[in-house]
């Protein structure tokens, strides 16, 4: 295989190790050992001549000026507008996902470049208040994510990702020293059954990641798509609730969206009626925050106060209706709401979402 090192989607990669004639990728959990001219389990790094290479610099399939509440970030300047970048494949093989069309695709070979400097100069264009990387599995655009955080975090920008949380202890580190601020990760069940859909993958590095992010003073907000027949039983839905709970802490938001068939998963779309079960769920484990996602006009999308039980954030879809916090504290009894929030009352609020694919 033949490599120009001019390419510019092309570039030596972080966190690699060399192991007895071949090299090892420390980017996800994956952790995979690839021999000369081979590719890892995404596709998107390849041993060349004894050192790891990333495929994907600057290589972006997607990107849409999103609403925040669109991530979902719920707890994270509501109202506001992230330029949200995605590249292509993903480290995991789940059936049913949402935006296959890129995650299960290898990064072609011509693919759009935007190098961090374009990226920041359009999301300012587009009066973003920062950026997300998302759509696909961000994580494996770590070397892109680094430079984008660094200069979006000189210019006042918040950085976010939306992911399934596979990175290794050294990948996440490295991102929140660049600056990233808030991250939603997908808990997508239970280690049996996310060993099987997701093709051999330990969800319990997802939840150290998940602690890891609080340690590292990262906003967090968890999301399960709730599938049936995969994620959708109380015993199940009650586990994930009760660890988001006792490890993350009772303030962690945790979004239970909707799921629709896609690739090659054709279980019917959740119904409502199990989301509110979810909902129920959640709240008898002591979460404080629960939503309901995929639904939009659903009053589970509202944030209600869990001192006076007013709503303090009222939505509609990604639009934010009404806000009432100022500096994260309830106007109606002074209760400290966690997040990161306005220190003033942002002007206005959204009346529609913008375009582009689902966020994971």
């Amino acid at each position: 295989m033949k490599i120009e090192m001019s390419s510019p989607g092309y570039r030596e990669a972080m966190l690699q190790v060399p192991i007895n004639g071949k090299v090892q990728c420390l980017v996800c959990e994956r952790r995979c050992l690839l021999v000369e001219g081979g590719k890892g389990w995404c596709r998107t790094r390849t041993n060349y001549e004894g050192k790891l290479y990333t495929l994907i610099y600057g290589a972006v399939s997607s990107l849409s000026a999103n609403p925040i509440e669109k991530k979902p970030l719920y707890h994270f300047y509501p109202g506001s507008r992230a330029l949200t970048a995605g590249s292509w494949s993903c480290n995991f093989g789940c059936p049913w996902c949402q935006n296959w069309d890129i995650s299960k695709t290898a990064p072609p070979p011509h693919s759009q470049i935007m190098s961090p400097e374009d990226f920041i100069r359009e999301t300012l264009r587009q009066g973003c208040q920062g950026t997300s990387i998302s759509f696909n599995e961000p994580t494996l655009s770590l070397e892109w994510s680094l430079d984008v955080f660094g200069l979006a975090r000189e210019k006042g920008l918040y950085n976010t990702f939306v992911t399934n949380g596979y990175m290794t202890e050294e990948a996440l580190a490295l991102l929140a020293e660049a600056g990233l601020n808030a991250m939603n990760v997908d808990i997508k069940g239970e280690a049996p059954t996310i060993r099987k859909h997701c093709k051999g993958i330990e969800v319990e590095q997802v939840w150290a990641r998940c602690q890891q992010a609080l340690e590292l003073d990262l906003h967090l907000e968890i999301t399960t798509l709730v599938i049936p027949s995969v994620n959708d039983g109380d015993e199940c839905l009650s586990n994930i609730a009760s660890r988001i709970a006792t490890e993350l802490g009772v303030e962690v938001p945790w979004h239970v969206s909707g799921y629709f068939p896609a690739y090659h998963f054709t279980a019917p779309p959740t119904s409502i009626n199990t989301l509110e079960r979810a909902c129920d769920i959640g709240r008898g484990a002591g979460l404080q925050y629960v939503y309901i996602g995929n639904m939009p006009g659903h009053p589970g999308d509202n944030t209600h106060c869990p001192n006076c039980g007013e709503a303090i954030i009222l939505r509609q879809g990604f639009s934010v209706l009404e806000y009432h916090l100022l500096g994260g504290v309830c106007k109606y009894c002074e209760t400290t709401i966690p997040g990161v929030w306005w220190s003033e009352k942002p002007e206005g609020g959204l009346v529609s979402a913008p375009p582009g694919p689902p966020d994971q």
